[in-house]
């Protein structure tokens, strides 16, 4: 049995539901403490940390001179990656960069009130630093990853945008992950993983200038290194283990179904993968499905753990129900794989990205589209977005008043200081009309 089934009705059965998916989010503390001792060992000790944590754990000949990857080696892959996979990648990127730059926000001014003038500026980021994965050893770079970082960030036009990857066993970077950065224009890349590569970022050291945000997906341990350095860099935000959940109706194909589930169960053991349906026929057929494709997956192991633990074929008496059901679940990704699909989007409310019709699988959108693929997880689409160009921006409010305008309202604005007990406030409104 690859995949429980489940019944949902009503709100009802939330509440069990919710306490069976959060055992996923469950902290652990000894992570915690060893990822402390990362951050504290890299801020005292700069290179010298990152190349004993990298000797220990990827590439046991490395030395801190091995950190920054030389340009030459970037130019090198352009060569080394065959042509027709480079133009994959560039064709990619043009659809991501298509996407990204409609993102983009502008500064602006509001001078509609007599003796006012408010607005805001919006600035890039003077530096990003961008976490992406190594894949098995650096055998299955993450190109994907580091063009969904990169381009918004390029978008947002921040100057300095750094790369972080763990090295393969010999010290060098995969030649597909260094083409992918030469595509786009990067030269700053460093051979570095894990949390002593985020902690690099958040500290600086010799090798690795201090960034304002660190952006990028990564296990536990880069997780919970971005999640102690907020506060001191910007994040992106906190990443879980990946989700699907799938709404069909009769209409659908289960062999599709079962390849969409399979596609996310196939990241991790702690992937959530769901199938949402009033068809209990679309139902059962998913299930035999799963069944045969499991056993044509390389990875069929981590797969099938996956969906015994987290993932569901869910009945629900309705469409109506099953969005519902979805709004709560606020998954990472949704499929709609409907014969209208278009016809419920108004009624979705969370999710991190939405694919329309049955013939937009999520992978679509991991490689190719052009939305971005790092999406919140957790239930936090409730309110967080997908990776932006406004993550790399900040904004600075504007205010210039005339002195007309300030002496009109100077009795007011000390007074509201004064019933907030701020005397100082209000003397500050009131002194340039008192003398």
């Amino acid at each position: 049995m690859p995949c429980p089934r489940y019944t949902f009705v009503s709100d009802q059965d939330w509440v069990s539901f919710a306490a069976h998916l959060e055992e996923r989010n469950t902290p652990q503390e000894s992570v915690q403490q060893s990822v402390r001792c990362i951050l504290d060992e890299v801020s005292s000790s700069g290179d010298q940390a990152l190349a004993s944590y990298t000797q220990q754990f990827d590439s046991p000949d490395f030395k801190p001179s091995q950190i920054k990857v030389p340009l030459r080696a970037l130019e090198e892959a352009l060569d080394a990656v065959p042509a027709q996979d480079l133009a994959l990648i560039e064709e990619s990127a043009a659809n991501i960069r298509r996407f990204h730059r409609q993102q983009k926000e502008h500064s602006w001014l509001d001078d509609s009130t007599p003796g006012l003038i408010t607005g805001q500026l919006v600035r890039p980021v003077s530096r990003a630093g961008l976490y992406i994965p190594g894949g098995r050893s650096g055998d299955t770079p993450l190109i994907s990853s580091l063009l969904m970082n990169a381009i918004p960030a390029q978008e947002a036009e921040v100057e300095g945008i750094a790369i972080v990857t763990p090295p393969r066993k010999d010290g060098t970077i995969n030649p597909y992950t260094l083409a992918a950065a030469a595509v786009l224009g990067l030269t700053e890349v460093y051979a570095v993983g894990s949390a002593w590569a985020v902690a690099a970022l958040g500290y600086g050291t010799e090798s690795i200038p201090r960034v304002e945000i660190v952006t990028g997906p990564g296990n536990i341990f880069v997780t919970t290194a971005k999640r102690m350095l907020a506060g001191r860099v910007g994040i992106d935000l906190i990443a879980g283990p990946s989700e699907i959940a799938v709404l069909a109706d009769g209409t659908a194909r289960s062999e599709w179904l079962a390849a969409d589930l399979l596609s996310q169960a196939e990241h991790d053991a702690q992937a959530s993968a769901m199938l949402i349906s009033p068809d209990s026929a679309v139902l059962e057929k998913t299930r035999e499905a799963l069944k045969k494709q499991l056993h044509q997956l390389p990875r069929q192991d981590v797969a099938a753990s996956a969906l015994s633990q987290w993932g569901g074929l869910i009945q629900v008496p309705d469409l109506r129900t099953g969005i519902q059901l979805i709004n709560a679940l606020a998954p990472e990704h949704l499929e709609l794989c409907l014969d209208d699909p278009w016809s419920c989007l108004s009624h979705i409310r969370n999710a991190g990205a939405i694919f329309l019709g049955h013939y937009t699988p999520e992978p679509l959108g991991d490689y190719f589209a052009g939305p971005n693929h790092v999406l919140p997880t957790m239930g936090s689409a409730r309110f967080a977005s997908a990776l932006s160009v406004q993550n790399f921006m900040k904004k600075s409010s504007l205010i210039a008043a005339t002195g007309e305008y300030s002496r009109r309202n100077a009795d007011k604005v000390a007074r509201l200081a004064r019933l907030e007990g701020l005397e100082a406030h209000a003397r500050s409104a009131e002194i340039r009309h008192n003398q």
